[in-house]
């Protein structure tokens, strides 16, 4: 036995100081993850306190470390020798596995040229250049989220990187504890931990032994030792089985991450069920390829005829192989199976629809949460029940991976969907058509652009119907849902917006009537690609779930309820305007808003009391919320290019095919009698609790009965700028 120096002062200080970091953030990450759990006694504000305090400090030693490694020279222990590589890797493993137990004298003593064993090199190399860098920057990019990318292949940038950090942190959390135990395998139990407090190493007889020289004696006790035919032992085998032990143990490790945490990570179980399963796969994949790559080598040095390997039970290592190969072929049947039903459910959840491809699906999963269909599963209408539709949703959604990944997705993504399971096998789950509905009372409440934002209530009752001709019901707007007839029409737009052509038929009688546009040749469109459609729900209810509001509606809606004072002059007009002027996201929209009111109101109204500005700042916050869940610049998303066509005031909806233009052979019009849909019950302007009301069939617009206005339809004015065809000159007449 001899003392030699090998862990100089520096190195002594900082691995003290990183024993004591590392022991703080392993508990206090464990405490962040369950810090609402009674198990877990530490608190989430003092856990994160002292995990970030620990990793600033980790940060710095890792420098220091990094600086002094390289300039001492200490790093050039740290690289592994390629020649001999796997042959040193797996005799160090076989002593730490087996040999240490039998008392042999380790394979590879530590000396002043060679300070670690091979299996401590990669392990070391893969660690301090690795994960722990991995950790420090995942972390600062945790402390700091601003610095994360909006848009790291379609995943927004923090979740990727929590990921990493947890996973990271794993993986040194299970060094750590492979270290620990390491250190007790020196001459005593406490040799090696002495050895790093005093920087004096006792190393056995023959540590000068060159490793060529060393290696030959090895290599005779490692093959009277193999568990496993030679075909086994090869560069590749080997790899395969560190990835897939690697794998394995986070796969178990993220598995019980989720069953003890109480809050879900969409990006979590992309990890666990999908991303190293795969890994996993593949390192099984290595391992037997390696074998049958090997044993093909060894036939071609032999010369002789080649065949596949031979199963020997009779031999020792064949009957060892055998078992080994049985239980892992259970065990991963075992967890194939709950590893499969598991990425399926994953699959088809909500979290993964909506939040894995963050920037991509942002609008439609913000507005799908705040949707009267927020409580049913995207999956239940975007694939419904059955394994073809499932199959097709697969197979389309493979490309959408492909498009995310590679950043070619459409901004926004065009709707309607395109071969869309139709409504009758997923909305008509629970919306049966077949069942009439009486009228329905609709009060809506309007604030003018004028300065003092003047009230206009409309009340009207909307002639929803449909039914069963057999029982008689079939009117109303659900007439066209009814079972005795058909509609089909051509749309020349991909948005189905414009419908020049429109047919109906009795399913009863079997008579058609076609209704077009003048002048439209319906075989020219045909014949230049243009399909017919045949109607059903989607065709109207187009935006069940993910609806944008126009800005004139959704403020109507809250100066209604008196999130917005409407008391505020000029508000309707000004919180409208705003809305539409901007172009930010997240805090920066906030701050254009506020920057556009306050703008508007310091040149209009110089003077302003505190309440009013208390009203102001309210009605602000109240507009950052409304745009949030409204415009999407990232996307280019807004009610704008995804128009609803329930009604007809913000899109064409159903002045599509009922514009007053559409006419049948005989010379009839399709109707746009309002009173077809709805009957008028009253109209108001509420002006200082002076209610007037006129009853009438026939609406009156607040700006007056113009015969220009009453001429047009509602779109013009009121819709996406695309609709419009003018402008009015004061937007107090709208």
């Amino acid at each position: 036995m001899k003392k030699i120096y090998l862990y100089p002062l520096w190195l002594r200080i900082w691995h003290l100081l990183n024993a004591i970091l590392m022991i703080l953030l392993f508990v206090s990450g464990i405490s962040l993850h369950y810090a609402d759990s009674s198990v877990i006694s530490i608190g989430f504000s003092a856990s994160m306190f002292v995990h970030n305090i620990s990793g600033v400090i980790l940060s710095l030693n890792y420098l220091f470390y990094f600086i002094f490694n390289l300039i001492s020279g200490n790093y050039k222990h740290y690289l592994p020798k390629f020649k001999n590589f796997f042959k040193e890797i797996l005799i160090q493993t076989r002593y730490y596995l087996i040999d240490i137990f039998d008392k042999e004298p380790h394979p590879f003593p530590a000396n002043e040229k060679r300070k670690f064993n091979p299996l401590q090199r990669l392990g070391y190399l893969s660690i301090m250049y690795g994960m722990v860098p991995l950790v420090i920057i995942t972390g600062w990019l945790l402390m700091f989220p601003s610095l994360t990318p909006d848009n790291l292949f379609g995943m927004g940038g923090v979740w990727p990187a929590a990921i990493l950090h947890i996973i990271s942190g794993f993986i040194i959390s299970i060094f750590t504890l492979v270290h620990i135990y390491l250190g007790t395998t020196g001459h005593t139990l406490s040799d090696l931990y002495l050895g790093i407090v005093t920087g004096w190493h006792n190393t056995e007889e023959g540590y000068d032994i060159p490793d060529e020289e060393n290696l030959k004696v090895l290599k005779k006790r490692v093959e009277k030792g193999k568990l496993l035919p030679t075909i086994f032992y090869n560069p590749i085998s080997l790899t395969g089985s560190f990835v897939s032990i690697i794998s394995f143990t986070i796969i178990l490790f993220l598995i019980v991450l989720e069953l003890f945490s109480e809050t879900t990570n969409p990006y979590l179980g992309i990890f666990t069920f999908m991303v190293m399963p795969t890994i996993l796969i593949i390192g099984i994949f290595l391992i037997f390829f390696g074998a049958f790559r090997e044993n093909r080598i060894l036939l071609r040095r032999s010369d002789k005829e080649r065949r596949l390997p031979v199963l020997d039970l009779n031999n020792t290592k064949h009957q060892v192989a055998t078992l080994i190969f049985t239980v892992s072929a259970l065990l991963l049947i075992v967890f194939s199976g709950f590893g499969s039903f598991k990425a399926y459910e994953y699959s088809e959840s909500d979290e993964f629809c909506g939040t894995v491809c963050h920037t991509v699906m942002e609008p439609e999963y913000t507005t799908y949460l705040n949707s009267p269909h927020s409580n049913v599963g995207c999956v239940q209408c975007h694939i419904g029940d059955g394994a073809g539709w499932f199959v097709k949703s697969k197979i389309s959604g493979s490309y959408q991976v492909y498009a995310v990944l590679a950043n070619v997705y459409p901004k926004p993504i065009p709707t309607p969907v395109e071969n869309l399971r139709p409504a009758a096998e997923t909305c008509e789950r629970c919306h049966s058509p077949k069942h009439f509905y009486d009228e329905k009372k609709i009060v809506r409440d309007y604030y003018l652009s004028d300065e003092k934002n003047t009230h206009f209530n409309l009340e009207m009752l909307i002639k929803v119907g449909g039914g069963n001709v057999e029982v008689g019901n079939n009117s109303g707007i659900h007439w066209h849902m009814n079972l005795a007839n058909e509609i089909t029409y051509l749309t020349t737009d991909k948005e189905r917006q414009e419908i020049p052509w429109v047919k109906s038929k009795s399913l009863i009688t079997g008579k058609e009537t076609v209704y077009q546009l003048q002048g439209f040749d319906v075989e020219k469109a045909l014949a230049s690609g243009k399909t017919m459609r045949k109607m059903d729900c989607i065709d109207c209810h187009n935006r069940p779930s993910h609806i944008y509001n126009p800005p004139d509606k959704v403020v109507n809606l809250v100066m209604s309820v008196n999130r917005i004072n409407p008391e505020i002059p000029f508000i309707k007009s000004v919180a409208v305007q705003a809305l539409e002027s901007v172009h930010s996201t997240g805090e920066e929209a906030y701050k254009d808003i506020n920057d556009y009111v306050w703008n508007f109101y310091k040149n209009k109204l110089p003077s302003i009391d505190n309440k009013l500005k208390n009203d102001i700042n309210n009605a602000i916050l109240q507009l950052s919320t409304i745009y949030s869940k409204n415009y999407f610049p990232k996307m280019k998303v807004s009610w704008k290019n995804h128009p609803n066509n329930i009604g007809h005031l913000y899109s064409k909806g159903c002045y599509r095919c009922h514009d007053g233009k559409h006419i049948n052979p005989e010379g009839k019009v399709l109707t746009n009698d309002c009173n077809t849909c709805h009957t008028f019950r009253s109209e108001a302007f509420l002006n200082d609790s002076l209610r007037t009301v006129v009853i009438n069939n026939d609406f009156i617009h607040p700006g007056g009965d113009d015969k220009n206005i009453k001429e047009q339809n509602c779109v013009v004015c009121h819709g996406a700028p695309k609709y419009r065809k003018k402008f009015l000159d004061n937007i107090g007449k709208r």
